[in-house]
């Protein structure tokens, strides 16, 4: 018997020794799956700090956990279907933009529960389900109290400049990013880096006379004023 030959039967009786898939089994990592699903899905609303929290992206990562499991059940136990799907998963292609990083982490997150979960390796996916879950809320209880980056937009009249500079003083020194003046109007974006004391200033400064518009914009995207 040839190198070829071992090799080949070691991997049959391999498969031959996990393929049994019964109803109950099946069931069982479903339900497991759809577990871990709600947990990953509970956690990520939990710790959202995004702009605008999508029910729709929220449940998919239950459906991306099932479905992963769903996949890797019967590749798991056969050898041929296995290699037929590496080539065609090899050709699927995603286009849909993700705006957050952490809502491809919560992905993967899913999508490795439903790996584990499908290879029957029920003690993996459910520890490492639960520490990554700690982990999270850990991470999410951590308020920092450091200065953020602003963006503030602001658009006046050239009488209320002088008053306008003044109220500036107040706040941390910024970078200029931009300034336009077009028909006795001047905006200016300048960048820095807000506390919240600061956020009453920006409020002043959007009541003095001849300001049509004060923003102060993070980074993250949320416009906090």
């Amino acid at each position: 018997m040839s190198t070829q030959d071992v090799i080949k039967n070691s991997v049959l009786e391999d498969f031959a020794l996990s393929s049994e898939l019964t109803i109950q089994s099946v069931l069982l990592t479903l339900a497991l799956s759809f577990i871990c699903g709600l947990i990953i899905y509970w956690i990520y609303k939990r710790t959202f700090s995004g702009v605008m929290f999508s029910k729709n992206f929220a449940a998919s990562l239950i459906m991306i956990t099932m479905v992963t499991t769903m996949i890797i059940m019967p590749i798991a136990t056969n050898v041929v279907l296995s290699l037929g799907a590496v080539g065609a998963l090899s050709i699927v292609r995603f286009r849909t933009a993700v705006k957050e990083p952490m809502d491809t982490i919560f992905m993967f997150w899913g999508i490795a529960a439903g790996l584990t979960l499908g290879a029957r390796q029920y003690a993996v996916a459910g520890l490492g389900v639960l520490v990554i879950a700690a982990l999270m809320m850990i991470l999410s209880m951590f308020k920092f109290k450091k200065d953020r980056p602003y963006l503030l937009i602001l658009s006046f009249t050239k009488e209320a400049k002088t008053e306008v500079q003044n109220a500036l003083r107040k706040l941390p020194q910024g970078n200029l990013k931009s300034k336009t003046v077009s028909g006795g109007l001047i905006e200016l974006t300048i960048e820095m880096n807000v506390r919240e004391a600061d956020f009453a200033v920006v409020e002043t400064i959007a009541a003095i006379d001849g300001v049509n518009d004060a923003s102060l914009i993070s980074y993250a995207g949320d416009v906090v004023g």
